[in-house]
């Protein structure tokens, strides 16, 4: 297994994602996720998902939810930011450290996060869209990681980012993280036709 990052380590991959979001819209750090975190974090959702704890996710928020499959196929479930398992605390951890570092490099006033597991079956999708609802514009920035082991580029199950300079196509490697802004950057979730896509979708938020 992969040794535990040092600090400055740390702070590298933080700076990484930072200068990422500046310089081309979109952070990537191909591995935020250690080896061990990243199978615990996988045996999770696969346990959730064995279990049937985990539900279809849906479009929208508030009034304005509903579940359409033809838009989305992920089945998902919410992390506790006071969980006690051992892999999501390391992980909602490390999302508070990314958010203080964030917060006192570029000043963005982050106060809140919210994190959920994603199962997609092969053949589901996302269809291209934006993070930031109509009726609550408090997601400010999205935070992707994958939970993919031996995933490989022809297995397909890319993240097809928008932005002004043209399509960037990302491979869900495991470990991988992407981070982009809420509410300016359209994005899609491409089908993998042969496996399962694991994954955690985050958004930091302003309340």
């Amino acid at each position: 297994m992969e040794q535990s990052l040092s600090p400055l380590q740390v702070a590298d991959q933080f700076e990484e994602l930072i200068q990422g979001l500046l310089t081309q819209e979109y952070g990537l750090c191909s591995s935020f996720l250690d080896d061990a975190l990243l199978v615990g974090l996988g045996q999770n959702l696969l346990g959730f998902h064995q279990k049937g704890e985990m539900y279809p996710a849906g479009v929208g928020r508030k009034f304005d939810y509903q579940r359409n499959a033809k838009i989305r196929g992920d089945v998902i479930r919410w992390i506790d930011q006071q969980s006690e398992d051992p892999f999501e605390r390391q992980l909602m951890d490390k999302i508070g450290a990314f958010i203080t570092f964030l917060n006192e490099s570029c000043y963005t006033g982050i106060n809140d996060w919210e994190f959920h597991y994603a199962y997609y079956e092969p053949g589901s999708f996302y269809q291209r869209h934006l993070d930031q609802f109509k009726s609550d514009r408090g997601r400010k920035f999205s935070f992707v990681l994958y939970l993919n082991e031996d995933w490989q580029e022809a297995d397909g199950g890319h993240i097809v980012l928008y932005t002004p300079a043209g399509a960037k196509s990302i491979a869900p490697l495991g470990g991988r993280a992407v981070f982009f802004k809420s509410d300016e950057l359209e994005h899609e979730v491409q089908m993998a036709p042969a496996r399962v896509r694991m994954s955690i979708a985050g958004w930091l938020k302003r309340t």
